[in-house]
């Protein structure tokens, strides 16, 4: 007779909150609150293998990869939240870093019953995003045994591309077929398998912290400002604004009529000002200094 496999952490019960469809609002919130401050120690005790997945990554986006997140559900969805949120934030082209999820566009909004367990469209994914060996491809599986983001993540590996995988079950690590494997550990949920909780905040805190520390190592950001933003809305154009204005000590009408020269580009104004050069003469300064603006302005003093 064949063992039962062991149940991943993220499957077991919750002793903490065995008893919560009992307890008043006010408990239950303070139940689900308690819970969730577990989240961030166990992402810190993670911090130096997540530092060599962010080397890996600013290693490969040096080279002319590009990085892809692989998930399912809510895993999967992270992924693609964090990819949509770099062009705006740090003007990357879309391209740069991709969200795959299984089951498609579709899976976003609705879920896609059976869509994870097929190993082989992970595998396919990866073939039509044509992903190269200068790629890096990061595994995101709460239980750690999604065969769709498996089958992703031996294709990734087979092409010779970096891998990473995001899991938060401990038990799952000796069958992850990644480089390095980031797994904060945070315990059974409040509601018994809902990864979309605690996994999935963990999940959240760790792609926040491999894209952004990557776009800050690429210089897309000076001191703590987002110098390389798009302005596509007007919450970010008055954003783009403030940011001139702190940098510079322009008025407001100035800092705009300095962004209308620079064709509304925030990295290429500040050098403009800073340098003393027209438009070309910025974009040539960042382009001598690999786009860093700390060193276009260092360089000119």
């Amino acid at each position: 007779m064949t063992k039962p496999k062991p149940l991943p952490i993220t499957e077991k019960r919750n002793l903490r909150s065995a008893n919560i469809d009992e307890l008043s609002t006010f408990q239950i919130v303070d139940l689900i609150n308690s819970e969730d401050t577990l989240v961030p120690s166990a992402v810190a005790k993670e911090r130096k293998r997540i530092a060599v997945a962010i080397d890996l990554i600013v290693e490969r986006f040096r080279k002319g990869g590009r990085l892809f997140y692989v998930g399912a559900g809510t895993s999967g969805r992270l992924g693609v939240l964090d990819a949509s949120e770099c062009p705006p934030t740090f003007g990357v082209r879309p391209s740069l870093v991709q969200g795959i999820i299984a089951g498609g566009r579709r899976a976003l909004v609705r879920a896609i019953e059976g869509a994870e367990d097929r190993a082989d469209d992970g595998a396919e994914a990866i073939n039509r995003k044509q992903v190269k060996a200068t790629d890096v491809v990061v595994g995101l599986a709460a239980c750690g045994m999604t065969p769709y983001v498996h089958g992703a993540l031996k294709r990734a590996r087979r092409i010779g591309a970096g891998t990473i995988f995001v899991t938060c079950a401990p038990e799952a690590k000796k069958h992850i077929p990644a480089e390095i494997i980031i797994n904060p550990v945070v315990g059974p949920e409040v509601i018994t398998g809902s990864t979309r909780m605690k996994a999935g905040t963990a999940t959240k805190l760790v792609l926040n912290t491999l894209t952004t520390a990557a776009m800050i190592k690429l210089g897309k950001v000076y001191g703590n400002l987002m110098v390389d933003l798009q302005a596509v809305s007007e919450k970010l154009r008055d954003r783009s604004l403030r940011i001139v204005m702190d940098m510079t000590d322009l008025s407001r009408p100035q800092a705009k009529k300095l962004l209308t020269r620079a064709d509304g580009r925030l990295k290429v104004a500040i050098v403009m000002h800073f340098c003393k050069v027209d438009l070309r003469g910025a974009q040539e300064i960042l382009d001598s200094c690999d786009q860093s603006l700390r060193r276009a302005i260092i360089s000119y003093y």
